[in-house]
């Protein structure tokens, strides 16, 4: 065999191998995926090159895939252009164990493993979700720092979720990426299964359509079909944003709000509390983001909710012996953080000044939902942790925080009457704020230099907190050095942003982010930070550094050292005895 022919046959060996390996992902659910036994999900086998359906095998275990599931299949001839694909709608595998899938043509072999598990007996009656979106460890210590204080080392409290027993360091990364978002982290938390950038419910596939994603049973879908559980979502985002949306949809593009909005009332769950009111509006009604004439909120009014638009409504309905069921709309975006609607009424605070607290909504879910004997699942999002980490305002996220330890407190005091209760709390991701030093304004020099450090740091000195755990000023003259470890272009001021969230990047002529000439403006020595991201990045972005997950309550032993996020759905599932016995 001469040189030349030998290194054809080595490069033809090598493109097979190639080729098998590019297509190992071509079945969904992915490789390594693990599977509630008696969930429904979507498979879907992606080919490479248009085929006969005459040519295709495939197994499972071995054995033929129609004589393990009796699902109908679906042949798409060439999707897209890019080759056949094969669809089975709303699989179920009843039985737990170790399961192989292949799919074979005379030119593609495909194959992934799967692991089918089994919850057995239900555990507990009623489980809390609390999800600090975006929430990193320096969240947490500054509000510990601002809401309790601390002396000679050591703090004169704790939140609420520090002194829970368990506790679990959490990895988000997706399927696509090492840097996760809301919607597929929280997927994560809501199916069990990894996903992409954007997605929710779904494995992304090569489908043009974003609802068309082979789907995979949400925990909401789970408890409803399974059994007769009430379940509560709760943000003080957008109802329709990446997390409580995670709790109900399935679509490859989290901005489907529309959809969303329709899936939260398709869904069923007896309490929907938080911002977001314009896409459940007809496009026709003032403020609506809407693209057609239906009225969700007509038609959660028609389905036995209770309304509420205001905290007063809010409270009022939720103590009503008699509401089964509540849904509230209090912002038509983003609700206001704490800082802003309880001291500095600044951002959308003076429009919309009846918005009820976290703690409020967390509280009047749980009046409504443990009116259900058969106990309930309840989401709540701190959402705006995250919304304020991206630009930058660390004050306005370290408030929220403490907000989230109050909402945190009242489900503890729920479940010292209600022992059967699981409590977790948990961020979807991280971002990549950190604590310094403390900035002395009585330093003499350039602002860089007020920065105390080691020794010279001291301690900050913000008033003591009030009952609900907030000072009542953060402009004190020595305060937290809180810096993040990726951003835009911005000049940093190492002050409050006392006149609304920090906008630290805006657009120039050429259509790149640079520093918001505002903040030097108001403050001459303002220091001009050039920024580590790409130019068209205008806020900080999320890390892959693990998240902290605490719990409590019967199956909280379970949350322990790392744990991959599809994890906390199985704890969760399994506690609930959603799985095939």
């Amino acid at each position: 065999m001469n040189a030349s022919k030998f290194i054809k046959i080595v490069s033809l060996l090598f493109l097979g191998f190639f080729t098998n390996l590019i297509h190992a992902s071509a079945i969904y659910p992915i490789d390594q995926a693990a599977i509630l036994a008696g969930s429904k999900f979507d498979i879907k086998i992606e080919f490479n090159a248009v085929i006969n359906l005459d040519d295709v095998v495939i197994e499972i275990n071995g054995a033929p895939i129609k004589k393990v599931i009796g699902s109908k299949l679906d042949f798409i001839a060439n999707e897209n252009g890019k080759g056949s694909s094969i669809l089975f709608r709303d699989v179920q595998l009843p039985k737990s164990g170790k399961y192989q899938i292949t799919a074979r043509t005379h030119q593609e072999n495909l194959q992934v493993n799967w692991d089918v598990y089994s919850s057995g007996p239900r555990r507990v009656k009623n489980i809390i979700l609390f999800v600090g979106d975006g929430m990193t460890i320096a969240n947490r210590t500054t509000a510990r720092v601002l809401s309790k204080g601390i002396k000679e080392g050591k703090y004169q409290g704790r939140l609420a979720f520090d002194d829970m027993p368990s506790t679990a360091m959490i990895g988000t990364s997706g399927s696509d990426s090492l840097i996760t978002d809301s919607a597929n982290s929280m997927s994560a938390y809501t199916t069990g299964h990894k996903t992409a950038v954007n997605a929710m419910g779904v494995y992304v596939s090569r489908a043009t359509d974003n609802l068309s994603h082979p789907k995979v049973e949400t925990i909401t879908e789970l408890i409803k079909r399974n059994t007769k559980m009430a379940v509560g979502i709760v943000s003080d985002a957008e109802l329709e944003d990446a997390t409580p949306g995670a709790m109900v949809s399935h679509t490859r593009r989290r901005a489907d709000k529309q959809y969303i909005a329709d899936q939260l009332l398709a869904s069923g769950a007896e309490v929907i509390l938080g911002g977001g009111s314009a896409y459940f509006y007809p496009q026709t009604a003032k403020g609506s983001k809407r693209k057609d004439e239906k009225n969700l909120v007509e038609g959660f009014k028609s389905g036995g909710y209770q309304l509420a638009f205001t905290k007063q409504e809010l409270l009022t309905e939720s103590e009503n012996k008699n509401t089964k069921k509540l849904f509230g709309v209090f912002h038509p975006d983003n609700m206001d953080g704490s800082l802003d609607r309880l001291y500095l009424k600044k951002n959308t605070v003076e429009q919309y000044p009846n918005q009820p607290d976290l703690t409020e909504m967390t509280q009047s879910a749980i009046n409504v939902l443990s009116r259900n004997p058969n106990g309930f699942f309840l989401m709540v999002e701190a959402a705006l942790i995250d919304k304020f980490n991206h630009p930058l305002d660390w004050e306005r996220a370290a408030f929220d925080t403490i907000m989230l330890s109050n909402a945190v407190q009242i489900a503890k005091d729920f479940a010292k009457t209600h022992p059967d209760t699981l409590i977790i709390v948990t961020p979807d991701h991280t971002h990549s704020g950190s604590i310094s030093g403390v900035v002395h304004d009585d330093k003499p020099g350039p602002l860089r230099e007020k920065v105390g450090i080691y020794a010279d740091a001291g301690y900050p000195n913000y008033p003591k907190a009030d009952i609900k755990g907030y000072p009542n000023q953060i402009d004190v003259s020595k305060r937290i050095a809180f810096f993040y470890g990726n951003y835009p272009d911005h000049y940093e001021t190492l002050h409050p942003k006392l006149d609304g969230t920090f906008v630290p990047a805006v657009k120039d002529a050429a259509g790149q982010y640079v520093a918001n000439p505002k903040y030097v403006q108001l403050q001459e020595d303002a220091i001009h930070v050039g920024g580590n991201l790409p130019s068209h990045q205008d806020t900080g972005v999320h890390t892959a550094d693990d998240g902290v997950l605490n719990a409590m309550g019967p199956g909280s032993e379970k949350f322990k050292g790392f744990m991959d996020n599809t994890e906390v759905f199985k704890v969760m599932v399994e506690s609930l005895g959603l799985g095939s016995k």
